[in-house]
């Protein structure tokens, strides 16, 4: 079994979609470890605050098929990939690193996003503060004790994981005609 750490994002019906997500999460996977929740001013793009989180858990998948499932759950909370980068998102599940593998093919391992940007560094070493980084070989905790960007603000936020599952309400499917519906 691999320890993966993964960073969950919104900016859109944020409690919403992150109780979703951490609902299909626990489903699939069992236990999570699970970070505070974080919100932070949206990066590279004018828009509306993100909730971040970050959760660790334990799986024998490989990477490509844990992206494949995240990619399954933000799709179904109404994600769609083929527009900008840069922009609202319904739901971002990150994979940041699987146990202390790194590659650089289909995707990169460790994820470069743990030490760019705040909303990634910050939740992860609530969890994960032991963990030293796979290539720099820093703990997390390390890492964010150095990190220094004021234009990467993030608050802690006094809603509860239960809150935000509980305001999960039923997911969003896309139908053929593309028109987004609930179901479960």
């Amino acid at each position: 079994m691999a320890e993966v750490y993964i960073s969950i994002g919104s900016n859109v019906e944020r409690e919403r979609h992150i109780g979703l997500a951490l609902r299909r999460l626990r489903q699939r996977y069992g236990r999570l470890r699970l970070s505070s929740i974080y919100e932070s001013d949206a990066v590279g793009f004018e828009g509306e605050p993100f909730y971040n989180v970050a959760a660790g858990l334990e799986s024998d998948q490989s990477p490509s098929e844990l992206v494949r499932v995240f990619r399954a759950i933000e799709m179904e909370c109404g994600r769609s990939r083929g527009s900008s980068r840069y922009g609202p998102r319904t739901l971002d599940l990150d994979l940041l690193l699987y146990g202390d593998l790194v590659c650089d093919q289909k995707f990169t391992l460790p994820r470069d996003e743990i030490t760019r940007y705040a909303f990634v560094l910050r939740p992860l070493s609530e969890i994960a503060g032991d963990l030293r980084h796979p290539v720099i070989g820093k703990t997390m905790g390390e890492l964010w004790a150095q990190f220094e960007d004021p234009g990467q603000p993030t608050r802690r936020l006094p809603l509860s994981i239960e809150t935000l599952q509980a305001k999960a309400g039923r997911p969003y499917t896309r139908d053929p005609t593309g028109a987004t519906r609930g179901c479960e």
